[in-house]
């Protein structure tokens, strides 16, 4: 059928008229310009691709109608203009794809089918990992043992770049994919297929939400999710409501947009904006830079939003301009903008849309702060900072406590370091890196930080060498700017050398610390900490040897290093004290804002940006050497520790099956709150003790070759073993953090991966139990993926971060919520019992369902599939079982 609104289709510019746009303006409904801009999105996307059957005219009626129905549940489908992967995620999003094309076939389907419809961009800069530091050559090392290490990978990545259309390939050593996204990437308005429309994206990294700065609308979903989007599915959402979060004032001189940021985080989830738009409003929005923007929407995640939008504006054209972008293409951008009613002036009041409710923030009011010692929404001020990490030190062990008694607080341990002797105690600095797209994309901070470390230098302040510093910039720009301005060198001076372009510490890609350090925590029972500009600080993250991490702005990255402690008031105490007796602290050496902007404006040019990425593709000569084969089908290698063909479609036929009652499930882990996808599916290193570890000592590989969990994704049988190997798991069924449970039939402590087989060699289900915001976190498909292999049926838990829920739903894993007011506790569980999860026949969204222990007790609880599309899923057994019959019939 064609589609109903092509009565509103005209020529953007008359002169070519086959170059043509859905004027918006011209449906003549008031409605129109009251919503929200990020739904004005939404609803262009379902105006040009309704076609009555994936988008109804009903679809688009009822986006029209936010305001009305943005409370009723209400399920809208959206078409995404593209789609990118970073390379931790993209893996296991190729490896699926390749073994679709398989099971097409099998079922006796074209495997072409099989093929990306939307253009989708894979960044490779999840693999490189802090090896070596503070040497002129660590960029180059490091980047060497990434190949070495990731060579494998990476063939098979060249290989989907060639086999499937619409795909493109950005090399490692590029950088850091939202940053390149920001950069190079978007475009802002698409002009594709002889339509102009507004730019939008998801991605399988959560922190895609930093293109939001720029007014290009995005999201993170999982990457089973963003498979099907891939393959032309729409996404299918709940119609959100949208909080309005309206900037006022001037930021204070000393306030970086990092503080900005943690700051807006922590009063976000207070407000409380889990599964619903923040869109940024107000005349603080036109004090803030692209850079700023990016900075705040990045963080997106941790203050639970699925979007945090700020639409375009003046600003924004210009960043287009200064990052290198082609000007008749900006100005048609413009013009498309303006013409479609998406163009943005913060300072008039009059195109204030409808809001769900608006929350406030003086600019004028954030201070200096940091986040941690283990959630990024636990914002301290840093006058605070040596108060709060010392409270923590003795609180119960917590979000906020380690339960240290307090004889120890003062404890120190001795240690050599490199034939010097040097003390470490609580709140110790080991490790300080720059590093992360949220911060490493901005200039001002970048600049702030290299100003400072020149300002260091020159008063003749250090860095304790033990302490493990880096610098991992967001793109090649970055190195430019810094070098360029003169500030480069200073850095250097303090530890902060260039060690690769890619996420690195942030993603706990963190690299050894030195051994005589480790010996000395391990010794004192030390809670040493990681300062990190990241936007993630979970515990066991970053390093296991930290156990309080904080994110902190560039240059107090740069600060706590020098001071080589958390425990400083940089009020009272200095830094340290120079070659001269002279105490320096930091007022002294802070750059003031004049002095960064001067810098910014003087070396941050366009012509930066077009000499790093018109090359970005094929500047890497390592990558440029990598021999891929050419067939469509993938040819898998058995010996390959890597890259394995997943066992998610053996024995599926085209026929579905009815969904069966979950007949005496044990409950294989009982958890709390805020069990992230870290805790189920780590990223980092293979603990040399761990079922992975033993797997790969099986085939033949050293611990110096066991890589990390993230770079294992294309291989199902290291990343089962690693589901719930997080060293920091707190399980209820043990007394202590650790990748452990009870095998109740044995009545025997087993690592998980163990005890999921004992009870899938019996024929025992498995469900998990916990508390709220369940899965929060990185976007990790394999947090549910690997559940599912180990036999996991359903989760019970009190609530979901949204993007693993979505994900246990692409699995066919049943995601529970006790009813409000009810958890564990309030019906007396111990996850001890057996439980019976009754399916009926006929199942609708959000429907209750009936639960039945062995001890008698029944009660009720909610299932997740929040859509009628999701339900869908579930019957087919997940959604890429469903998109193989779909291409396969």
């Amino acid at each position: 059928m064609s589609n109903p609104f092509v009565r509103i289709v005209e020529p953007l510019d008359p002169k070519q008229p086959l170059k043509k746009f859905f004027n918006l303006s011209k449906l003549e409904d008031v409605r129109y310009a009251r919503l929200p801009f990020s739904i004005r999105v939404l609803l262009e996307a379902a105006i040009r691709n309704c076609d009555e059957f994936l988008v109804k005219m009903g679809d688009v009626e009822n986006i029209l109608n936010w305001k009305e129905v943005q409370h009723k549940n209400v399920e809208v489908p959206f078409k995404p203009a593209r789609v990118i992967l970073q390379d931790f995620t993209g893996v296991p999003a190729v490896v699926d794809f390749a073994a679709m094309r398989d099971a097409v076939k099998k079922l006796g389907g074209d495997p072409e089918k099989i093929n990306p419809i939307c253009p989708a961009d894979l960044v490779i800069d999840h693999s490189i990992q802090v090896d070596f530091n503070r040497r002129s050559d660590s960029l180059q090392k490091n980047q060497d043992l990434e190949f070495e290490r990731n060579k494998e990978r990476f063939e098979f990545l060249k290989w989907g770049s060639q086999a499937f259309k619409n795909m493109r390939i950005i090399p490692p050593g590029s950088g850091i994919i939202h940053q390149v996204n920001l950069e190079y990437l978007a475009r802002v308005v698409m002009d594709q297929d002889g339509y102009y429309y507004p730019d939008s994206v998801v991605g399988t990294d959560s922190h895609t939400t930093m293109i939001d700065g720029l007014g290009v609308l995005g999201w993170g979903v999982g990457g089973i999710e963003a498979e099907a989007v891939m393959l032309g599915q729409p996404i299918s959402m709940v119609l959100p409501e949208v909080v309005g979060c309206k900037l006022l004032g001037n930021p204070q001189p000393l306030v970086t947009s990092t503080d900005i940021v943690l700051t807006i985080t922590k009063h976000l989830r207070q407000v409380g904006v889990v599964g619903k738009f923040v869109e940024f409003f107000g005349p603080g929005v036109a004090q803030l830079s692209i850079a700023d923007r990016a900075t705040i929407a990045n963080m997106c995640p941790e203050y639970g939003a699925t979007a945090a939008y700020f639409p375009v504006d003046d600003i924004s054209i210009g960043y287009l301009i200064q990052t290198g972008r082609d000007k008749e293409k900006v100005m048609c951008t413009k013009r498309y903008l303006e013409a479609v009613g998406m163009l943005r002036d913060f300072k008039n009041s009059s195109q204030d849309p409808d809001f769900t409710q608006v929350f406030e923030l003086d600019l004028h009011t954030v201070v200096p702060c940091c986040s941690g010692p283990k959630r990024p929404q636990d914002k301290v001020a840093v006058s605070d900072m040596k108060k709060d990490f010392e409270i923590c030190l003795g609180a119960k062990q917590g979000f906020k406590g380690f339960q240290i008694a307090p004889d120890r607080h003062n404890s120190i341990v001795k240690f050599n370091f490199e034939g010097c002797d040097f003390e470490l105690a609580h709140g110790s600095v080991v490790i300080a890196a720059i590093t992360s797209c949220t911060n490493t994309s901005n200039p001002s901070v970048m600049l702030g930080a290299g100003l400072l470390a020149k300002k260091a230098v020159e008063a003749g302040l250090t860095v304790k060498p033990y302490i493990k510093t880096s610098l991992s910039p967001g793109s090649g720009v970055v190195t430019y700017y810094l070098r360029e301005s003169g500030v480069m060198s200073y850095l250097s001076q303090l530890g902060f050398d260039v060690v690769g372009y890619g996420c690195m510490t942030c993603i706990g890609n963190s690299g050894p610390l030195p051994e005589p350090v480790v010996e000395a925590i391990t010794q004192g029972d030390l809670v040493a900490v990681g300062v990190l500009s990241g936007n993630r600080n979970f515990e066991g993250r970053v390093h296991p040897n930290t156990r309080a991490n904080y994110l902190a702005s560039p240059p107090l990255v740069i600060a706590y290093a020098i001071a080589g402690t958390i425990r400083i008031d940089f009020e009272k105490e200095p830094l340290g004290i120079n070659a001269s007796g002279k105490k320096i602290f930091l007022k002294d050496i802070w750059p003031t804002r004049n002095e960064i902007q001067a810098v910014e404006r003087q070396f941050v040019i366009p012509g930066m940006f077009k000499e790093v990425y018109q090359k970005i593709e094929t500047v890497n000569k390592s990558w440029n050497a990598l021999d891929a084969p050419s067939d469509k089908l993938y040819t898998w290698n058995p010996k390959s520790t890597y890259i394995k063909s997943p066992p998610f479609f053996d024995g599926l036929t085209l026929a579905l099956q009815t969904p069966k009652t979950i007949e005496d499930a044990y409950v294989l882990l009982s958890f709390g709150d805020s069990v992230t996808t870290d805790h189920i599916s780590p990223a980092g290193n293979i603990a040399r003790n761990s079922p992975a570890a033993r797997y790969l000592t099986s085939r033949g590989l050293t611990p110096r070759e066991f890589n990390s969990y993230g770079s294992r994704r294309g291989n199902d049988a290291v990343m089962a073993r690693g589901t719930f190997a997080n060293i920091r798991l707190m399980n209820k069924f043990i007394d202590k953090q650790g990748p452990q449970t009870v095998h109740f039939p044995s009545g025997e402590i087993l690592d998980v991966f163990d005890a999921a087989e004992r009870y899938k060699q019996a024929g025992h289900p498995l469900i998990v139990l916990a508390g709220k915001e369940y899965g929060a976190g990185s976007s990790r498909d394999w947090a549910a993926k690997g559940p599912f292999l180990l036999g996991v049926k359903a989760v019970l838990a009190e609530s979901y971060e949204r993007i693993h829920r979505s994900n246990l739903v692409g699995m066919g894993v049943i995601p529970l919520q006790y009813l409000p007011g009810e958890d564990a506790g309030t019906l007396g569980l111990t996850g001890r019992e057996r439980y019976t999860i009754i399916i009926p026949e006929k199942l609708k969204p959000q429907m209750k369902v009936q639960i039945k222990l062995d001890t008698g007790k029944i009660f009720n609880a909610v299932m997740r599939f929040d859509t009628d599309v999701e339900l869908t899923y579930f019957h087919n057994g997940g959604i890429l079982n469903y998109m193989i019959r779909k291409m396969a019939s």
